[in-house]
């Protein structure tokens, strides 16, 4: 399998089916939008969004996956952006924000959504990428929501994720 991108020691590639036990396992390890019953997103529901209704992709250090990323493109959300709290702060995130993006917006001219934890470092992190606060939404959380024409002002140059 072909790496997307590679910035040592981290490796960036899409998510396939083998890796749904580590994607479970750093979700189920944040701090911040924890779930609240974890049985409700089970290993079929992440197997239909990385094969079905979207795509995803994984950072892995030395062959453990410690973030990844999945985006709908049937529903038109982010399904999941999460990192391993032990690897916050090293930029993950952010590439795996602009690899989803920079696919969905290539299949699509459809804004796409997504929602996080009001006042959670996320709904920072998303301000300072370009979205735009929508609204409310669910239990004390945030609607976003980016536009194409947002992408490409935001997004980074190329080469520079």
């Amino acid at each position: 399998m072909n790496p997307i991108f590679t910035h040592k020691p981290m490796h960036f590639r899409e998510a396939n089916v083998s890796d749904i036990p580590q994607i479970q396992r750093v979700r189920h390890s944040v701090k911040e939008n924890v779930l609240s019953d974890p049985s409700k997103v089970t290993d079929q529901d992440c197997e239909e969004y990385i094969t079905q209704r979207g795509k995803g992709w994984v950072c892995e250090e030395a062959g453990v996956v410690v973030g990844f990323s999945i985006i709908s493109l049937q529903d038109h959300n982010v399904w999941a952006l999460f990192v391993d709290p032990t690897w916050e702060g090293k930029s993950m995130g952010r590439t795996l924000h602009h690899l989803m993006l920079d696919w969905y917006f290539s299949q699509t001219n459809h804004p796409v959504w997504l929602s996080t934890e009001s006042g959670s470092r996320a709904a920072s992190f998303y301000r300072k990428a370009g979205w735009t606060e929508v609204g409310p939404y669910g239990n004390n959380e945030i609607k976003f929501e980016m536009t194409p024409d947002a992408w490409l002002q935001h997004r980074p140059a190329q080469g520079g994720v």
